[in-house]
């Protein structure tokens, strides 16, 4: 064939790819009448990565497996979009991390609405403006976010979800590094900057905001303020880069939660975690306690972070994370046990343990 016949080749393919998406489509939707009508949610994580891996076992070397998980990421973003109806609350404004983590989970076709707030978002959810929220939940080099874990502790919507975000920030302003005076950013942001803020602006007064995109914003605006935040941010509000990459570690990664209404079901073939939140009693070796069921049923803890109860001084939360689903009966058993040394054990979900 000539180019011309090659071209015309393509264009018969494209028409026919067009064709198989719009009948995909309607298939999806008629999914979603059922899904509404039985009361299920539209949203699965383990059935949309048995999906892709099972896709990506179809590549060859001339569709990279990267390249059609991307693909289908965002045919899989058309279908849930469509049978969801509502949007997806984060952490905002628009070009925060947690919007970046919102798009690589639910992709570019589900509807995004951005939320002033952490407890804005866990308030749109429960309301049932939004279908799902997406909050960030803890950073590898600064630790829990501490305003996601007390709203996780007095809500109840579930985890069904998780998302890992590599973080790179950026320091960002339209005047000269030199002239910076003040620094904005979310504090747990800041905090993952503290060294090199320290070397590179020690003069610079540090101010913690509601979030990084927030921070680009006032940072465009203000005379002598930056912001720490992602490079995405200054595209967005068109501010420009004034160093790349000011983190203090290069493996910054933030983990990121997807709450909802309802939790989701056990799912065969993979790994899941389970989070609860516990309170103990005030008697010697009340953790030990609580935590030897685990032990005892071959349980395996991945987390534990403690916060105090903002509604009685002195008492602590204790977060933890343990893989199996809270369905199962090794955790059932260990739950049971558990109640006996605590004042009470709260499900916050149970969830694919997957890293993507």
């Amino acid at each position: 064939m000539n180019l011309d016949e090659y071209r015309e080749a393509i264009d018969r393919t494209d028409r026919e790819i067009i064709r198989l998406l719009q009948e995909r489509q309607e298939l999806a939707e008629k999914i979603g009448e059922k899904k509404r009508a039985c009361g299920v949610g539209a949203y699965f994580p383990a059935r949309e990565e048995a999906l892709l891996r099972r896709l990506e076992n179809l590549a060859s070397p001339r569709l990279p497996r990267a390249s059609l998980r991307a693909i289908y990421r965002e045919i899989i973003s058309l279908s849930v979009g469509a049978q969801m109806g509502r949007p997806v609350a984060y952490l905002g404004p628009e070009g925060t991390y947690t919007q970046q983590a919102a798009l690589k989970n639910f992709g570019s076709s589900v509807m995004l609405a951005a939320m002033r707030t952490i407890a804005d978002v866990f308030a749109a959810v429960e309301r049932g403006e939004a279908a799902y929220g997406v909050i960030p939940v803890e950073n590898s080099t600064e630790g829990a976010v501490v305003h996601s874990l007390d709203m996780l502790a007095e809500t109840d919507l579930k985890i069904v979800a998780q998302v890992y975000l590599d973080i790179e920030h950026c320091l960002m302003g339209r005047g000269r590094i030199e002239d910076v005076r003040r620094v904005l950013s979310k504090d747990i942001a800041l905090a993952q900057c503290r060294e090199w803020l320290q070397r590179n602006l020690p003069e610079a007064a540090l101010i913690a905001v509601e979030s990084t995109a927030e921070a680009v914003r006032r940072a465009a605006e203000e005379e002598g303020s930056a912001a720490v935040a992602g490079a995405v941010a200054a595209t967005l509000y068109a501010v420009p880069v004034l160093a790349h990459s000011v983190q203090d570690k290069r493996d910054n990664t933030t983990r990121f939660l997807v709450i909802g209404a309802k939790a989701n079901p056990s799912s065969s073939g993979y790994e899941e975690k389970t989070s609860l939140v516990l309170s103990l009693k005030h008697e010697p070796g009340s953790l030990q306690k609580a935590l030897q069921p685990l032990s005892t049923h071959g349980l395996n803890l991945t987390r534990i972070e403690s916060r105090p109860n903002r509604k009685k001084a002195w008492e602590y939360f204790f977060f933890i994370d343990v893989i199996g689903h809270w369905d199962d009966a090794k955790l059932q058993s260990a739950m049971a046990e558990l109640r006996e040394s605590c004042h009470f054990v709260k499900w916050l979900g149970s969830y694919p343990n997957i890293a993507h």
